[in-house]
């Protein structure tokens, strides 16, 4: 029998529909099948990697700053007053010795009552040796009978007045022979002039400051120190002292104060200056070896800075990063030693330096991020079946 028209506008139709699904289907299982073998995971962000913060034992260097003063500033006045200076023999920046003049007062009045009182003494010497001899002679005859108890009473009271009295003399003679030396004027102990207050011809009040004097011309800073950072500073550590004005020296910690400031929570670290250019009152740094101390480090190149402040990104859940600021305490080419972080926190190394706060990552391993630089996303397709 031969095929109807419309039997064969049915048979073209099924057709075409068949031949339309067999083209999509093999465009669309192309597609699908490439994403399966491809196992691409979807862009998660930059590709960075991630190290954990360790505690290691590191050199520990500590800043300090203050000012420099004397080891023991030494106030030299007059014992003696109303008496003229007639004489200046040091000035400030001398050096001196022990004992060494530095003022002459005018001690004539004082030589003329030394002169008296030392024929006071003379006087009161030879009155107690008749005395005694007056003594002696009663004893004798007061043995013999021939003398009454109240006479001998009388010269035994007679040799102890006379002894009494050259005593006087001689504490006398004493007093003025003190207050003579006392009117030159001598350095207590030895040490550097750093001011003087006296001029010749001035009348000199007992107990008027005229110098000031740094003892053994020994100079120290006193070191402001953090309360967090003041017990690891140790009497006879080393440290180095600098000064823009006259560059370096070498010190070393003399004291720890026991005091900390409520104000400023500072403590005080006395470090004695070796020597150098200083002088009292002028400012300088100090860097104060503590010897190695555990301390939480990270890798250099994880620490950055932003907007004036040195931290580093930590990694967080679910693959995102934080800025934590940190406080750098000693840097080394591989090392950074840090506070203000966690032990164990995941710090991101390579990459870092692309990363905003709060950004998403792709953590690879270390080594890893320069094979993840051309992700499956920038490769080539391979054409679609036909």
């Amino acid at each position: 029998m031969a095929p109807t028209p419309s039997r064969i506008l049915r048979a073209s139709t099924l057709a075409l529909v068949i031949g339309l699904g067999l083209t999509v289907a093999a465009c669309g299982g192309g597609g699908e099948e490439k994403g399966e073998k491809s196992g691409a995971p979807a862009a998660s962000g930059p590709t960075v990697t991630v190290v954990s913060a360790a505690v290691t034992s590191q050199p520990r260097i500590i800043t300090a700053s203050g000012s420099v003063t004397a080891w023991e500033e030494v106030p030299v006045g007059a014992e003696t007053g109303g008496l003229v200076a007639t004489a200046v023999y040091v000035d400030e920046g001398s050096y001196v010795r022990q004992g060494q003049p530095l003022v002459q007062l005018n001690d004539a009045l004082l030589r003329a009552q030394l002169g008296q009182q030392q024929a006071g003494v003379q006087t009161a010497e030879a009155n107690l040796a008749r005395d005694e001899a007056a003594l002696a002679r009663s004893q004798e005859l007061k043995e013999r009978g021939f003398l009454s108890q109240a006479s001998l009473d009388t010269a035994l009271a007679n040799q102890r007045a006379s002894t009494a009295n050259l005593a006087s003399a001689r504490a006398s003679l004493s007093e003025t022979q003190t207050r003579l030396s006392q009117a030159t004027l001598r350095a207590p102990v030895a040490g550097l002039i750093i001011s003087r207050s006296v001029t010749r011809g001035q009348i000199v009040q007992a107990g008027a400051e005229m110098f000031r004097m740094v003892r053994d011309g020994r100079l120290e800073l006193d070191a402001q120190v953090p309360e967090t950072e003041l017990a690891l500073i140790r009497a006879g550590q080393t440290a180095t002292i600098s000064s823009d004005q006259v560059g370096q020296t070498t010190g070393r910690v003399r004291i720890v104060t026991p005091e900390v400031n409520a104000q400023s929570r500072l403590g005080v670290a006395r470090i004695a200056l070796a020597g150098g250019g200083f002088r009292p009152g002028m400012f300088a740094r100090a860097e104060i070896d503590v010897g190695a101390q555990p301390t939480i480090t990270v890798p250099t190149a994880a620490v950055l800075y932003r907007e004036n402040r040195s931290g580093v990104y930590v990694l967080m859940t679910n693959n995102h990063v934080r800025f934590q600021p940190v406080t750098v305490l000693s840097r080394s080419e591989t090392r950074t030693s840090v506070t203000g972080l966690n032990a164990g926190a995941q710090v991101v190394v390579e990459g870092a330096g692309f990363l905003g706060d709060g950004d998403r990552v792709n953590v690879v391993p270390a080594g890893a991020t320069a094979a993840t630089a051309v992700t499956p996303a920038a490769a080539p397709a391979a054409p679609a079946a036909r």
